[in-house]
């Protein structure tokens, strides 16, 4: 038999003090129940070894068991108090930090949402004066709508006075590329018909391209078109140091490059019209202090996709209000990469091409105008060219293109403010409306004050934002930033501004990485090109991923989904519990983040 052990009762917890003798004290109130169990469960050992009662062995484990767990659930009871004031506490910890934080934030915003519109409605006035008054400088082929059959080479010939070809200059055309298989022949031909004199005019082909097929494909383009007399120079490297800086820099070292006069530089997805030198070249020729012709972009991909829709109408109001408004303003505007006729007098000046950044031309741009040379936006002439169609591609760009002029703007900055060439109001307009203003105050504030403070707001209703920021400045914003956008776009305007909204974190990103100079700030990847001809392309479904990537998971944006889930959660939560109308703009741009963070946007491209 078991010889049961009597055991002294547990001492019986002070009224009223259970859970403060247990917080307080290294003796329990429930370790004696737990003595009492392991003191059951020797006697039970001890019994065993002497042949005992298994029944009556378990019987009494169960009761011993069922004690201490009777006390352990009214320990947990007893302690739920001081948990409960814990977190209350913490709470209001909390809600003193962050109320005052948040109200910093409304103060900011409030701030920054009126630069912001000021910036808008600077742009927008200037622009439009600039088209109402007719002060742009109108290239001569387009401005003559009496003798547009006229051949604009013979109307050039006719204001250099007769002279034939020699009175023509010498004009470089230089077309960088990396393995660019689906767009070469259109950039190379492209630029082969262009209107000139045959012996004033070079095709330089800079072939980058690591892939020995393609290279061989392009060589053969320029012997070909080189058999039927144009003087086509193919030059290739063995690396991509420098990358399209580096690229530019080595095709001007050679000594025929050198004898040109003005530098044409095309992408390698770029078509211009035959008459693009006869429209531009002359406005170089007329001004000795204009360092650079830039011309328009067009999109023969527009229609392909949401995604490129969306990034037209962006791109337009860039073309048809920020470079018109430099242009008219002060000269000045970025150089925009590509479809531009440089002096190659300002380039050398201005110290050449520059990889210290990923926008070589934006760079360039700058240092020629800090040495007071001057740029002119031709909007009437048009070139063609591609958009970015697949999401990964446009997300690569957009990273080089803000984190560049974040970089940038770090570097030259006190060269700006100490240039003795440029005038007060041409580094006013330069430091504050075409850096801070338009590229980092704008990013942040579209990030910031739709994703983030606005659903921040929710759980702290004593924070007041003002009807007119919320509402008035973000409306009127809109509507003149659709100031360029085609009217056969106009109903994509909703899905336009979440989509914008949206790669404000992606671009906000690449500003801080730029400014920081983090790992991916000379991060170079060139855009992907399908030529949009001979290629069939398809919407991309979310059964494509498996298919196309073994890295399924490499196709998720971490920051956007979780963007997504805090505007999901934020409108449900204001659509349920709310007074206000939060949740019609939180839900629209939930989706936008989901659909940009699971990659739901552009096209595939199938061979």
């Amino acid at each position: 038999m078991y010889q049961l052990v009597a055991l002294p009762a547990p001492p019986a917890p002070k009224p009223g003090g259970r859970a403060v003798e247990v917080v307080k004290t290294r003796d329990p109130i429930a370790l004696p129940y737990f003595r009492h169990f392991i003191a059951t469960l020797a006697t039970i050992h001890d019994g065993a070894n002497a042949g005992g009662d298994h029944h009556q062995a378990a019987a009494l484990l169960a009761s011993a068991g069922h004690a201490l767990a009777l006390e352990v659930n009214r320990l947990v009871v007893s302690l739920s108090p001081v948990v409960d004031s814990v977190l209350e506490q913490l709470l209001r910890a909390w809600s003193f930090l962050a109320v005052p934080l948040l109200r910093g934030a409304v103060t900011l915003c409030m701030a920054m949402s009126v630069m912001v519109l000021a910036e808008k409605v600077f742009l927008g006035t200037v622009s439009a004066a600039a088209n109402v008054f007719r002060r742009r400088r109108r290239p001569p082929g387009k401005g003559r709508s009496a003798r547009r059959g006229v051949d604009p080479a013979v109307l050039l010939d006719e204001e250099a006075g007769g002279g034939g070809s020699a009175a023509f200059p010498m004009v470089l055309v230089q077309i960088p590329m990396y393995n660019e298989r689906e767009v070469y022949q259109l950039s190379i031909g492209a630029a082969c018909r262009l209107t000139w004199p045959a012996d004033r005019l070079i095709v330089q082909v800079l072939d980058d391209s690591t892939d020995a097929a393609i290279k061989e494909l392009v060589r053969a383009e320029c012997e070909r078109w080189a058999s039927s007399g144009v003087d086509v120079r193919y030059e290739g490297r063995n690396d991509r140091a420098g990358y399209k800086a580096g690229n530019l820099t080595e095709g001007m070292r050679h000594g025929y490059a050198r004898s040109c006069e003005f530098v044409a530089i095309f992408d390698a997805d770029f078509q211009p019209e035959p008459e693009f030198l006869a429209d531009t070249v002359p406005l170089l020729l007329r001004d000795p202090r204009l360092a650079l012709v830039q011309t328009r972009w067009e999109f023969v991909n527009a229609d392909e996709c949401l995604l490129t829709r969306m990034q037209e109408m962006s791109m337009d109001y860039h073309f048809k209000v920020e470079q018109q408004a430099g242009s008219s303003l002060c000269s000045f505007f970025g150089y925009n990469g590509s479809a531009g006729v440089w002096r190659r007098q300002a380039i050398e000046e201005s110290g050449g091409w520059d990889d210290r950044t990923t926008a070589e031309d934006m760079d360039l741009a700058l240092r020629a105008a800090l040495l007071g040379w001057e740029f002119v936006y031709v909007g009437a002439v048009k070139v063609k060219s591609e958009l970015p169609s697949s999401l990964k591609a446009y997300r690569s760009q957009q990273h080089r293109w803000s984190c560049g002029p974040a970089l940038l703007f770090k570097k030259m900055f006190w060269e700006i403010l100490a240039a003795k060439e440029v005038s007060i109001w041409k580094k006013f307009y330069i430091v504050y409306d075409f850096f801070v203003a338009r590229r980092i105050v704008s990013t942040f504030f579209t990030f910031f004050f739709f994703s983030v403070l606005l659903p921040a707001k929710l759980l702290f209703p004593q924070v007041a934002i003002p009807t007119w920021e919320m509402i008035y400045i973000p409306t009127v914003t809109t509507l003149l930033n659709s100031v360029g956008i085609p009217q056969r776009s106009l109903h994509l305007v909703v899905p336009w501004i979440t989509f914008e909204n949206a790669m404000a974190l992606h671009r906000f990103k690449a500003i801080l990485i730029g400014l920081f100079e983090a790992g991916r700030a000379n991060e170079w990847i060139v855009t992907h090109k399908s030529g949009n001809v001979g290629q069939k392309v398809k919407s991309i479904t979310p059964g494509d991923y498996l298919k196309q990537s073994s890295w399924f998971f490499d196709r998720f944006h971490g920051l956007e989904l979780l963007m997504g889930a805090l505007l999901l959660v934020s409108g449900c939560y204001d659509f349920l519990y709310g007074h206000g109308y939060f949740y019609l703009f939180a839900l629209p741009q939930s989706i936008m983040y989901f659909m940009i963070g699971f990659e739901l946007l552009g096209v595939s491209v199938c061979s």
